[in-house]
């Protein structure tokens, strides 16, 4: 049962990334932005050629393999047989797998685009935005929320039935 809600989260959230960057290089590349709902909203495609907000752009070469490819395909690929054969939670593994979904999207990038990760979405209201991000970031992103959340209600929830010293 694990295993099959891992993997299928997973896919889900690997195969999303994949399919909208996709299309963000037909639609979008070498094209005007799309501005939606008075701005809250902009497609415009650009490259990454670092991680989170184009940390390790300028890292030696050698590093940027070990830091931003090498080390967490290990850890995703860790991450998900973790997940899919001992993890028991259902909340860890669809969190987890959300998160290992949308890192690997983002490596898979990585490894074939020359370092460059494709981001196409900002969001925001006036000068309070998003950096501009794709699929796989909000995957990550949700994931890790949403993990953190249970994970808080849970020590709280325990917290409460632990009788008094």
């Amino acid at each position: 049962m694990r295993a099959i809600l891992s993997f299928g989260v997973f896919c889900v959230n690997f195969l999303l990334d994949r399919l909208t960057k996709g299309i963000a290089v037909v639609c979008l590349k070498e094209r005007e932005p799309i501005i939606l709902l008075k701005r809250m909203v902009i497609f415009t495609y650009t490259e990454n050629t670092g991680a989170f907000l184009s940390m390790g752009t300028n890292w030696n070469e050698h590093v940027k393999y070990l830091a931003l490819l090498i080390v967490p395909i290990i850890v995703c690929m860790g991450g998900l047989v973790y997940l899919m054969v001992k993890e028991q939670k259902i909340y860890r593994i669809i969190t987890g797998s959300c998160i290992i979904g949308g890192g690997l999207g983002n490596l898979v990038d990585r490894m074939y685009n020359n370092f460059r990760v494709i981001d196409f979405m900002n969001f925001g209201i006036g000068k309070i935005r998003t950096g501009i991000l794709n699929v796989a970031d909000m995957s990550v992103t949700f994931g890790v929320i949403v993990l953190l959340i249970f994970e808080i209600a849970a020590s709280i929830s325990l917290a409460r039935k632990k009788p008094p010293c």
